[in-house]
């Protein structure tokens, strides 16, 4: 992201939880503040007039995200960024039964990790209205890339819901997420939300088991649906109970990217190299 940032000729500051993250971004040469949500009053921090990326996950628990309800806070005290671009997430849409879903879709979240990000979009609407503030908002596919790969639980042997009763899945590389979040703060529509995906939907069983064939692993023993919940993660299992496929046609036409990895036939190659 800083890098696409720099080449633009924009300037940016990085601002982490840890002082962890600070030594990371120093070592980078990046302007950096350390905040943490969780503990109100934050510290100052010049809000007035910037652009805002918020790529902060919500709390562990719960319904609410009392990390952006803190920052809102913030806001109110200290001044108001132009313009916010908040990475969401399609689980806000829930499960579609493997229907192709656009950004006209009623939200029903049905986990409480999609309930939080949907209590962020509209704590970030609500900002918006009353005080003017511009804002877009990314529902974002599951992201993939360069160490971002599920080989460790591949590796373990575990097991993987078998094809023909795999709910359908959206995924999105970490380069072409890069180039959307800027084509956002450049060229969205303020108040709009797009579908951040590759618009190449499949199964979560076809993906592990393309990611073993190019890792040389072993593929995944298939099980019943019906095992999955003594077999699989509660988490996991949140996942395969959940079918959509989302259509990214109005993040191509809004915001004009052209995606480098359209596919995973080029997209998990790209992991590898």
């Amino acid at each position: 992201m800083a890098g696409r940032l720099d080449d633009r000729g924009k300037k940016f500051r990085g601002v982490v939880r840890s002082a962890a993250s600070a030594r990371v971004l120093a070592a980078q040469g990046m302007e950096h503040e350390v905040l943490d949500l969780d503990h109100p009053p934050l510290p100052e921090i010049q809000l007035q007039g910037v652009d805002l990326f918020y790529f902060a996950p919500p709390p562990r628990a719960g319904q609410r995200d009392q990390r952006v309800r803190n920052l809102l806070e913030a806001f109110a005290a200290r001044g108001h960024p132009r313009r916010v671009v908040y990475l969401s997430t399609t689980g806000v849409y829930g499960d579609c039964r493997g229907g192709w879903v656009d950004e006209k879709q009623p939200v029903n979240p049905v986990v409480d990790r999609a309930r939080r990000r949907w209590d962020a979009e509209q704590c970030f609407r609500a900002w918006r209205d009353a005080a003017g503030g511009e804002l877009v908002i990314l529902r974002v596919a599951g992201i993939y890339g360069p160490g971002r790969l599920p080989l460790d639980r591949l590796r373990k042997g575990l097991p993987m819901i078998r094809e023909k009763e795999a709910p359908f899945s959206n995924r999105i590389h970490i380069d072409d997420l890069v180039e959307v979040c800027v084509a956002a703060l450049e060229r969205g529509r303020d108040g709009e939300s797009y579908n951040v995906s590759d618009g190449h939907p499949s199964t979560m069983t076809d993906y592990f088991n393309r990611i073993a064939d190019l890792a040389r692993l072993p593929r995944p023993a298939q099980i019943a649906l019906a095992e999955g919940d003594t077999q699989l993660s509660a988490g996991m299992m949140s996942y395969m109970r959940e079918s959509r496929r989302l259509d990214n046609s109005k993040m191509l036409r809004e915001l004009g990217v052209s995606l480098r990895y359209p596919e995973l036939e080029s997209g998990l190659p790209a992991c590898f190299e």
